[in-house]
């Protein structure tokens, strides 16, 4: 083989490779989306999520999350935040955590999250309603 062909064979190759990788489904791909939207105010309350692949509509079960965040951005109060603890799921793809709401209004809560065989990090802003 000459070396122009050595070199058009290994392009091919990164193309063929390139192609491979984006048949699999992107991280944008993903998203968190709110069981429950209202919540009453309180302590210890469950907030339930679910990871969709919304190009198939299935849940993601077993994703890895290593960020989450309640706080009254959305009533332009960021620096009324909250513990935010994880609980167990009760079917797969869903992910619950544990948190006291302090007072009624709106909360968001910042997920980040890391899915099996996927590249880049989903990360959702989902916003919970706190009732009295």
């Amino acid at each position: 083989m000459t070396t122009s062909n050595v070199a058009r064979a290994a392009m091919a190759a990164l193309i063929a490779t390139a192609f491979a990788a984006s048949a699999r489904a992107e991280i944008k791909n993903y998203e968190f989306q709110l069981v429950q939207p209202t919540v009453k105010a309180g302590a210890d309350r469950i907030v339930t999520v679910r990871l969709v692949n919304k190009a198939s509509g299935k849940t993601v079960p077993d994703a890895v999350i290593f960020a989450s965040r309640l706080d009254m951005a959305p009533d332009g109060m960021q620096e009324m935040a909250t513990k935010v603890t994880p609980m167990p799921g009760t079917e797969p793809g869903t992910y619950r955590f544990k948190a006291t709401f302090g007072m009624a209004g709106r909360w968001q809560l910042s997920l980040g999250a890391k899915v099996q065989s996927e590249t880049g990090t989903v990360e959702n802003k989902l916003l919970v309603t706190a009732e009295k």
